[in-house]
């Protein structure tokens, strides 16, 4: 028994060791708290004293996010923090009270905050629409479908390949009501699911030679980049896309000027540079108004 101690020993002083390498120690009482890493805006705009956030995706990315905000800053001595989320990620930060506002694109979540309460000011500031592309031979047929859920599944009954944000933005979540009231679950090696943003996505549709939801806006912004891509399908009550306002209903600390950028939002001249951006830059309006976007939105 002696000498099957001494062959253990070196192993146990071994793992002995081990144990006090890779435990840390236990820090004193009173010392200070790691500080847990904070996500920093992905753009700010002007320095004034007035600060506010506010998160949204697509409009950010094309550069009318920049354009308002950089208007508002200059004569509301503020600045404007944003950050880059689809409206799901978006909604969420604003819940946990990361952000002042959203400009979000998924009115029934955005609806479902406003019933459960912590959402409010839930107003429309214009819109775009819900296009879907694809490669430009279109093995699926979608051209001659009757509506957005018949191209749905002429693709998913064509093999072919369709790619999805699958990260619970506002586009995402359109998809899958598009699924839904399809009928059908989407799956398998033909859908391919990115995790990523609007412009990545499309790009991988356009490498792949799949199928795509996108936003309008994105599309005209991005069409000269995706050349194996081509608009096939729009057009229907189901592929309008509303963006809203909304805030907390326990007002966050920037709440205050968040609620001055929403109303600035609905102003005349702002809503006339909304009707015309893009045009001079890609020959056609990215977005359309709130008073046009009324008479054939419902809510």
């Amino acid at each position: 028994m002696k000498a099957i101690r001494i062959k253990l020993a070196p192993f146990a002083l071994a793992a002995a060791a081990l144990a006090a390498c890779s435990t840390p120690p236990t820090p004193p009482a009173g010392a200070p708290m790691t500080p847990v890493a904070v996500r920093q805006p992905d753009a700010v705009w002007g320095s004034g004293p007035n600060v506010f956030s506010l998160a949204t995706g697509s409009p950010g990315e094309l550069g009318l996010l920049e354009a308002l905000a950089t208007d508002f800053a200059r004569s509301h001595n503020a600045t404007v923090k944003w950050f880059k989320a689809g409206s799901g990620q978006a909604m969420k930060m604003l819940q946990e009270r990361k952000v002042d506002m959203v400009l979000a694109h998924a009115p029934p979540a955005e609806r479902k905050a406003v019933a459960d309460g912590w959402g409010t000011g839930r107003s429309l500031i214009g819109s775009n629409e819900f296009w879907v592309v694809g490669p430009a031979d279109d093995p699926a047929r979608i051209a001659a479908a009757t509506d957005v859920v018949d191209a749905f599944k002429r693709i998913q009954d064509s093999g072919a390949k369709f790619v999805s944000r699958g990260d619970n933005s506002g586009t995402h979540q359109k998809e899958s009501e598009v699924w839904r009231v399809a009928g059908r679950s989407p799956g398998g090696m033909a859908y391919i699911v990115t995790k990523d943003f609007m412009t990545a996505s499309m790009r991988r549709a356009n490498d792949e030679g799949g199928y795509f939801l996108t936003d309008s806006s994105t599309f005209i912004a991005e069409r000269r980049n995706m050349p194996k891509l081509k608009l096939l399908f729009k057009g229907g009550e189901m592929l309008l896309n509303p963006y809203h306002t909304l805030y907390l209903t326990q007002p966050s600390p920037g709440a205050a000027t968040a609620r001055q950028f929403g109303a600035f939002l609905a102003t005349e001249r702002v809503q006339a540079l909304m009707r015309d951006f893009g045009r001079t830059q890609y020959g056609e309006a990215m977005y359309n108004d709130a008073i046009a976007t009324a008479k054939v939105v419902k809510d």
